[in-house]
């Protein structure tokens, strides 16, 4: 029975779809598992306790804390260099999963599996904060050399990883990401009418449909052309709509605040910052269109959630987000806004495909399952573990 550590910190100490990406990958992986003996491993304190209470019973599966930031951690892996294995704290581990780009000093011994989100630093300008960049232009591709086996978000993510970083087809396993069951379409049940309302009186939306985003305010999400499409939508079709943005705030997002007091949109265009999970699948069922216009995305979970809750979609046509959305909901090219703003009017004002992409992206969402992922990354595990024993 091999001893498999997977680094669970990006869920304990992110808030957005990587943490939630790892929380429910290593959920399923749990249940599935017979064959090894799991533990995770957490740099610095666990501050968030349920994340952790909702996967790991403590008693059955130990959780090995370093007392260490991950941000000291790399300070001294990368900075300082200095090869402080992670065995110091997980002890002997014969596979360890790296969840989040950075591949940490291992024993020669110990096999390693890096997950890759996507290569976004390298094709969007300013897709990671000015500080971060240059260390995940050094770090991740020094990750990658070093693994064993990488799992990419999509096969978009695995092209990348060829191309950019010349990783050959064999060392790449690509697992996309589920859907939770707790997204649902909308069902006219008392319980739901009373969540509907109350997450719209708690982020205060008032009454008026609404376009929803989600995600963390930064460039790469595009909301400076989302709400120029939006302007051109509420001016050319007449359209009585608001738009509500729900994210943190990431960096660089000045220029969507000033968008929206030139176009006069004050009254219309709602920030509603980070939205808890609770009342995420209730926000989507609320909303009249989803819009996802991201620039690139390694696998853009929103767009997967939006469609099991019945939302309409319109999305980019570039990186991961066809192999999501598949023929469900409307693609168009992030740059131009005018395609942006039709495709938001068809989806707003055209009931025959509003109904057809309701159908079809609730059918699309339920062949992406955490079960499926699980499976995958349990077979990717087994691979790399048969690499010790040639």
């Amino acid at each position: 029975m091999a001893q498999i550590v997977l680094d669970y910190t990006p869920a304990i100490h992110q808030s957005a779809g990587i943490a939630r990406l790892t929380r429910e990958l290593a959920r399923a992986v749990l249940q599935l598992n017979r064959a090894h003996t799991i533990r995770f491993f957490v740099m610095g304190r666990a501050t968030r306790a349920t994340p952790i209470d909702n996967v790991i019973n403590t008693r059955q599966l130990p959780l090995c804390v370093s007392p260490f930031s991950d941000r000291w951690l790399y300070r001294l892996w990368f900075r300082a260099n200095i090869p402080l294995p992670v065995e110091t704290w997980v002890g002997h581990c014969d596979l360890y999963h790296a969840t989040d780009f950075v591949l940490p000093p291992l024993r020669a011994q110990t096999r390693s599996v890096l997950t890759i989100h996507d290569l976004s630093f390298e094709h969007v300008a300013d897709a990671a904060p000015p500080r971060l960049l240059p260390f995940l232009k050094r770090v991740v591709p020094q990750s990658v050399r070093r693994a064993d086996h990488i799992v990419a978000d999509s096969h978009a993510t695995a092209r990348d990883l060829q191309a950019l970083y010349g990783v050959p087809p064999e060392r790449i396993s690509v697992v996309h990401s589920g859907v939770e069951s707790r997204f649902t379409p909308y069902s006219d049940t008392l319980f739901m009418q009373r969540r509907r309302a109350y997450v719209l009186h708690k982020y205060r939306l008032g009454e008026r449909p609404f376009v929803l985003t989600v995600g963390t305010m930064q460039r790469r999400k595009n909301h400076l052309r989302l709400v120029q499409a939006f302007a051109e939508l509420v001016r050319q079709w007449r359209t009585d709509a608001a738009l509500v943005i729900a994210g943190g705030k990431g960096w660089l997002y000045e220029e969507v605040f000033d968008a929206v007091q030139q176009l006069r949109l004050r009254d219309r265009v709602h920030f509603i910052g980070f939205v808890e999970e609770a009342d995420l699948p209730h926000l989507y069922r609320a909303a009249a269109v989803f819009a996802f216009p991201s620039l690139y995305e390694g696998f853009g979970l929103p767009v997967l959630e939006a469609m099991a809750c019945g939302v309409p979609v319109v999305t980019s046509n570039t990186s991961s987000l066809p192999e999501v959305v598949g023929d469900a909901g409307l693609m168009v090219d992030p740059l131009d806004v005018h395609a942006m703003a039709e495709a938001l009017a068809r989806a707003w004002h055209d009931a025959e495909w509003r109904s057809q992409a309701i159908r079809k992206g609730i059918a699309r969402a339920q062949m992406f399952t955490w079960q499926r992922a699980a499976e995958q990354l349990l077979d990717v595990y087994h691979r790399v573990l048969e690499l010790t024993h040639e």
